[in-house]
């Protein structure tokens, strides 16, 4: 007899399987997951059956899929990386600043905009795993994915490349390593408040208001990373 288990449970299932993997990192190469061949073959399951719990995987937030690139855990690299590299080694913090705050108060709007139901859902979760953070380390981790998922909802791919390649040089920047000694606990609480702004704002399709927040938000970002100490901050308010 075939399985009566229906089928929107079993790729339910399935999916948890792989989260469970994906969380004791055994399925990842530097956040990069194993071709659907290999990942269909290793759980025993049809590429389609497979497809389709990725699917509700990357509907909760817990993988991300480009074609072209693969499937990832974390938000995937540029595909330019090495000559990114390049440019990490000769751009500033402000240089970094300026080019974010022209680009993502824009798709802050755009995520307003266009966000479905499970997109806002999904921005909450994200935004509420920032809040009442004091290690910089998770901080970060955190901060990543949620910005990463509002340039997501934008629904540009022009843009979404653009974002990516700014986060690509954050990254390989050598003077990022400074952001670890930046922000005070005070300074990560009053970031983690500001996110909740900006997901409030996406949330009633308040494209003006998102703008607005995302500004402000890179505007305290910007204060706390050009400081002229290194050390931590308490910054002004």
């Amino acid at each position: 007899m075939g399985d009566s288990t229906p089928r929107m449970q079993r790729e339910a299932e399935l999916a948890e399987v792989l989260r469970a993997a994906i969380r004791k990192g055994d399925l990842l190469d530097k956040g990069r997951m194993p071709p659907e061949r290999t990942l269909a073959e290793r759980f025993g399951v049809s590429r389609a059956r497979l497809r389709l719990a990725l699917d509700l995987l990357q509907e909760d937030g817990t993988i991300f899929r480009r074609r072209g690139k693969g499937t990832f855990a974390t938000p995937p690299p540029a595909t330019n990386v090495e000559s990114l590299r390049s440019l990490a080694r000769q751009v500033t913090p402000r240089d970094v600043m300026e080019v974010r705050l022209e680009v993502e108060p824009a798709l802050a709007a755009l995520a307003a905009d266009r966000a479905q139901p499970q997109e806002i859902d999904l921005l909450d979760q994200l935004m509420r795993a920032t809040l009442n953070l004091t290690d910089m380390d998770d901080y970060e981790a955190a901060d990543d994915m949620f910005h990463y998922k509002i340039a997501e909802t934008a629904r540009n791919p022009l843009f979404l490349t653009v974002y990516e390649s700014i986060r690509s040089v954050r990254r390989e920047a050598v003077w990022t390593t400074q952001r670890r000694d930046s922000y005070s606990a005070h300074t990560l609480h009053l970031l983690g408040e500001q996110h909740k702004t900006l997901a409030d704002a996406i949330s009633r399709h308040d494209s003006r208001e998102a703008a607005a927040a995302m500004e402000q938000h890179l505007l305290t970002v910007s204060n706390a990373l050009l400081r002229d100490r290194v050390r931590k901050i308490d910054l002004e308010i």
